[in-house]
């Protein structure tokens, strides 16, 4: 009788529709031979330790530990061994399940001696994985947990990138605040030269209110510069897990960049960015559980087999000349059950569809980030040139200024006009070498960077 349901179920086999590619497989993407804002070919994304290139070790240091202590790192590690153990659950069906059971009793009689009975008993049960719906299960599971595991090499990713910007604008708060503090210190001392030209009858007393007004103007952006440097603090104490109380140590000028790194194309970027392979291993586990649910409407077999004695001596029970041997063969077909089934598969597929549109806006959204960056790379070079010149210039006309001031030719006006030009002129510039340091980050995060960092990377992988 068995080896005639096996023979059922077998033929049954053959008309069953089967095929998952269509379902596991990341949609063909429209994407060019290089990226649009490329200059030069695209090559192989050769930069192996982005961070190093920087040549900041505090920099390396900070992000380190915001790798061992950030919140969000651990709760993507908590998330992989989570996904990693649904995984193992999900093939947990491809082996047999197997119960034992061993029971006493004691029956008190007024009109005998007590009674004693032991009985054992041992169940098994398999369901055979004819439509490989198991299998669809387990597989699915794999991917989850691949996806666990991309995500979690995302968050990484990008916490080191935000800490790599965070410290270049606290670097960047350092020096305009030195900046705003060297202003003060400049229209003081020129108050003080405008105060002795007074006392002579060189000047007016305008010149002198004039000069007042700038020197209280420099002190209020002193001190509102002064609390956006602690702000920026706090906000990357809080990246590496500290208590934001604005007391990291800080100091150092901003890295110089070079060239950029030799950039991918598109095609080759699908294969790298952490985010994108996590939606494309979401998009497979989908599809796996969409053919799961599809096969759930299909027969299926399972086999029982028991083996069982009871007795009143607890030694009988494990005579085997009196086991009862029970092997049961099932097939099963769902008829009616409300629907369940079908709706439970149709959610599955429109699950699978969803996430085929998720990894086509992931790598839409990866496209756009690494053009960004690479244009921006370019015209980010050229505005610190040019605000490198402006700066040169304004110093110049500055001093020019002053001398012609000190000389009586020019008037406190066009004095403090000059003072204000090169001191914004040397703000733009900070800024926009800070702006330029940071974009370099994204550019690197957007292709998907490697960095090494001893034991912050090193170990966490499995």
């Amino acid at each position: 009788m068995l080896r005639q349901s096996l023979m059922i179920t077998a033929a049954l086999s053959l008309t069953a529709c089967a095929g998952t590619g269509a379902l596991t497989s990341p949609p063909n993407l429209d994407a060019p031979a290089q990226f649009a804002s490329q200059n030069a070919s695209p090559g192989r994304y050769v930069e192996t330790n982005w961070v190093a290139q920087f040549n900041d070790p505090q920099l390396t240091a900070l992000i380190e530990e915001a790798l061992n202590a950030s919140p969000t790192i651990l709760a993507a590690q908590a998330d992989l061994a989570r996904a990693r153990a649904g995984a193992r659950l999900a093939g947990a069906d491809r082996l047999p399940s197997l119960n034992a059971g061993l029971e006493a009793s004691r029956t008190d009689s007024d009109n005998g001696p007590a009674t004693e009975s032991y009985s054992l008993g041992v169940n098994a049960s398999w369901e055979a994985d004819i439509w490989q719906k198991v299998a669809d299960q387990a597989k699915a599971g794999h991917f989850s947990a691949e996806a666990a595991a991309q995500d979690l090499a995302a968050a990484r990713l990008s916490l080191a990138g935000a800490v790599a910007q965070s410290w270049f604008q606290v670097l960047e708060a350092r020096q305009q605040t030195e900046l705003a503090l060297f202003d003060v210190e400049t229209r003081q001392r020129q108050l003080d030269i405008v105060e002795r030209r007074f006392a002579r009858g060189v000047v007016r007393s305008s010149d002198v209110r004039t000069a007042r007004s700038v020197l209280a103007s420099s002190e209020a952006s002193y001190a509102a510069q002064q609390r956006a440097e602690a702000a920026t603090v706090r906000s990357l104490e809080t990246l590496l897990g500290r208590y934001p109380s604005a007391s990291l140590a800080h100091g150092g000028d901003l890295p110089s960049i070079g060239d950029a790194p030799s950039s991918l194309t598109p095609e080759s970027l699908l294969a790298r960015r952490p985010d994108i392979l996590a939606a494309e291993a979401r998009l497979r586990s989908a599809g796996y559980s969409a053919e799961a649910a599809r096969k759930a409407l299909y027969p299926s077999l399972t086999l029982k087999a028991s083996l069982g004695n009871s007795d009143s001596e607890f030694g009988e029970i494990f005579s085997t000349s009196n086991l009862v041997n029970t092997i049961v063969g099932n097939i099963a077909a769902p008829i009616f059950n409300g629907g369940a089934l079908r709706a439970q598969r149709d959610q599955a597929l429109a699950n699978a569809e969803s996430a085929a549109i998720d990894y086509t806006r992931t790598a839409l959204a990866a496209f756009q980030e690494t053009e960004n960056a690479l244009f921006a790379d370019q015209m980010l070079a050229e505005r610190v040139a040019a605000l490198e010149t402006a700066h040169e210039e304004a110093a110049a006309a500055q001093e020019l200024v002053e001398r012609q001031y000190a000389s009586g030719v020019a008037g406190i006006v066009e004095l403090l006009d000059a003072q204000s030009r090169a001191i914004s002129a040397r703000s733009a510039l900070i800024n926009a070498r800070q702006e330029r340091a940071s974009n370099r980050v994204a550019l690197h995060i957007a292709m998907a960077g490697d960095f090494a960092l001893g034991q912050a990377l090193s170990g966490q992988e499995n």
